[in-house]
């Protein structure tokens, strides 16, 4: 019974179909077959734009190879102090750029376009001593499970554009933020300001899927130089490219999405509901994609892993939380009996 992460649950019936039928007979590798150009054309309708698109395998590559081709090694860049870059990747960021990430606070994960003027003017310069600005990376759905607004979007990146830097979104919950907003693909991405974006597929029901999705094909140039070098370049790149084929076929990316926010809300309710007899229990962060970011009393989290549930502790700055993340295929039932459990729980506080 768990909610540890989108990332312990399995594959979606219609992505391991897709599996099989790739897996008929030979074709050309390195990405030099039919669904890996049809992918580009499809991505293409999706954000209503001419579009390059470069399937790897993980999340970390997607961010690290993007990052690397909006910053030089002289640049830094710029992300939310608990954005994945920061705090979940090993330093590959830097790795592959040779940049250097700065991390800036906001809340509910978010940067704001105001911390982001004051620390671009500040950094801006002409010694050579220091890097100079290069990026901003913004994470879509937060780390938080908070989600950019369209406007929120566009003001970040009049202040890259003031400032001359490019902007880079780590969307491994793209979808999730996509479910919750209900507006065209080009509004929080080229429309919005965005240059390159890494495409989550992975924790929304993929094997392994991910994509670099780059809005201005002059980016693009050697882009496939890099990810070979990076060791990104899979052989047998079809069974990469058709599980993100079948994901964004016939709106699927959506409707999973859909699934495992409505699940996440269903969690919200009921613990809201039984908040007032639980002390010091709430929300820390409002809830608009699939986690959860919620306090509680010890006790009442004892009760949850003695009755069978697993998740992970998560810090606050008071009492204790934990963190809950629901995915494509989470169990009405189960979120209903989590919901029943923590009713209990406070029934037993009183």
């Amino acid at each position: 019974m768990t909610f540890i992460s989108d990332n312990a649950v399995g594959v979606a019936p219609e992505i391991m179909s897709a599996l099989m039928e790739a897996n008929r007979g030979p074709t050309m590798p390195y990405g030099a077959d039919d669904w890996t150009r049809r992918i580009e054309r499809k991505m293409a309708e999706i954000f209503e734009h001419e579009v390059r698109v470069f399937p790897v395998i993980t999340g970390t590559a997607a961010n690290a190879l993007s990052l690397a081709t909006l910053a030089p090694p002289y640049g830094s860049i710029y992300a939310h102090e608990e954005a994945h870059v920061m705090t979940d990747e090993c330093g590959a960021p830097e790795l592959f750029s040779g940049a250097k990430l700065r991390p800036l606070s906001g809340a509910h994960g978010k940067l704001a376009a105001e911390t982001l003027d004051r620390a671009l003017t500040r950094d801006t310069t002409d010694d050579v001593h220091q890097v100079i600005p290069a990026a901003i990376s913004v994470t879509q759905a937060t780390e938080a499970g908070a989600v950019y607004k369209p406007a929120e979007l566009q003001a970040i990146a009049e202040v890259a554009r003031r400032h001359k830097v490019r902007l880079h979104m780590d969307g491994a919950r793209f979808a999730n933020a996509m479910a919750f907003l209900n507006v065209p693909a080009r509004q929080v991405t080229w429309e919005a300001g965005i240059d390159v974006l890494s495409f989550g597929a992975t924790k929304g029901g993929c094997m392994a899927a991910e994509a670099v999705v780059i809005f201005d094909p002059a980016l693009a140039t050697h882009f496939g130089h890099r990810r070979m070098r990076g060791g990104h370049l899979v052989s047998k790149m079809r069974f990469v490219s058709a599980q993100l084929e079948a994901y964004i076929a016939d709106g699927l990316w959506l409707k999973l999405a859909r699934h495992a926010n409505a699940m996440a809300q269903r969690l919200a309710q009921g613990i809201t509901a039984a908040s007032p007899h639980l002390p010091g229990a709430k929300l820390l962060h409002p809830v608009e994609a699939n986690e959860l970011f919620v306090q509680l009393p010890a006790a009442t989290i004892a009760g949850l892993r003695e009755a069978g549930f697993a998740f992970y502790d998560w810090p606050a700055e008071e009492g204790t939380a934990i963190r809950l993340v629901t995915a494509f295929n989470t169990d009405a039932a189960l979120v209903e009996q989590f919901v029943k459990t923590v009713k209990d729980l406070a029934g037993r506080a009183t």
